[in-house]
């Protein structure tokens, strides 16, 4: 049975134009992905009811077969419950929870966001630095720092996966068991070398196979990528880490100013 159900902008705000016949996705799953992004991003709130099949179908200009199959693969992610007679229900839980950082002071929005999500640690280890980690961290190529491979999660769901390169001298003043339970900033604190400055290079990657594994989407998926080198009192640099960031789970924020020109005034 169709529901009656009226959303604001519309039926869920859908229309046509937001399907792409000659994609080589097929339009169920256009359509799944699309309600999948409303309902994880809290869009569409837990509880509610999507609107029925013919509803949908007529929004879309799809027929209901199509209609169902989305919906059944977003039954199947246990995004939605379908009862026969109440309809589609957005389950409980469904809304993932977005990471946010700030360019504003990004510091402090780092040390925020160590304490407030959990780390794995998936690898640790000494290697030579290979030239453009040792460009980074003003060394020589070949000389010691520490590789380490973290998985960063909020509320058990990653979000990011983080591969960072410390010099050993500096590493060497922290334990693998500190790592394994510590923000890196903290550790680094710790040792006598805090940040005092942050560097950092933003762009857009696809999922190789090993990170997509671990933070639990497609090979080929779009990640956020970040490159971040971080420096201590007199600018010597003690980390270059790379980052690559679920987009669905976090978000980077920032506000720009027009720099006001001085008045000159005549003396």
């Amino acid at each position: 049975m169709d529901s009656d159900t009226s959303f604001p902008g519309g039926v869920l705000g859908l229309s046509a134009d937001q399907l792409d016949e000659t994609l080589p996705t097929p339009l169920y799953h256009q359509i799944y992905l699309v309600l999948r992004e409303r309902i994880r991003s809290g869009e569409i709130a837990a509880g509610e009811t999507l609107p029925g099949e013919q509803e949908l179908a007529r929004a879309l200009k799809v027929s209901r077969i199509t209609v169902k199959r989305a919906l059944n693969e977003l039954a199947g992610d246990r995004l939605v419950s379908r009862h026969r007679g109440r309809g589609t229900i957005v389950a409980g839980g469904a809304t993932i929870p977005m990471v946010r950082s700030s360019f504003d002071n990004l510091i402090d929005s780092l040390k925020i966001m160590g304490l407030e999500t959990e780390v794995e640690l998936l690898e640790a280890r000494d290697i030579p630095a290979e030239p453009f980690i040792a460009d980074h961290l003003a060394i020589k190529p070949g000389d010691p720092v520490q590789y380490a491979v973290r998985l960063r999660k909020l509320r058990g769901e990653p979000f990011s996966h983080l591969v960072s390169w410390v010099p050993a001298d500096i590493a060497a003043r922290y334990s693998r068991e500190e790592l394994a339970s510590t923000p890196l900033l903290t550790l680094l604190q710790r040792a006598d070398a805090e940040m005092v400055e942050a560097e950092q290079w933003i762009g857009a990657a696809s999922a190789e196979p090993q990170i997509a594994a671990a933070l639990q989407v497609n090979t080929g998926s779009p990640l956020l990528k970040i490159e971040r080198v971080t420096r201590a009192a007199r600018g010597r640099p003690v980390q270059f880490i790379r980052g690559h960031y679920r987009p669905d789970r976090f978000q980077y924020h920032f506000i720009t100013q027009k720099r006001q020109r001085p008045v000159r005034t005549r003396g």
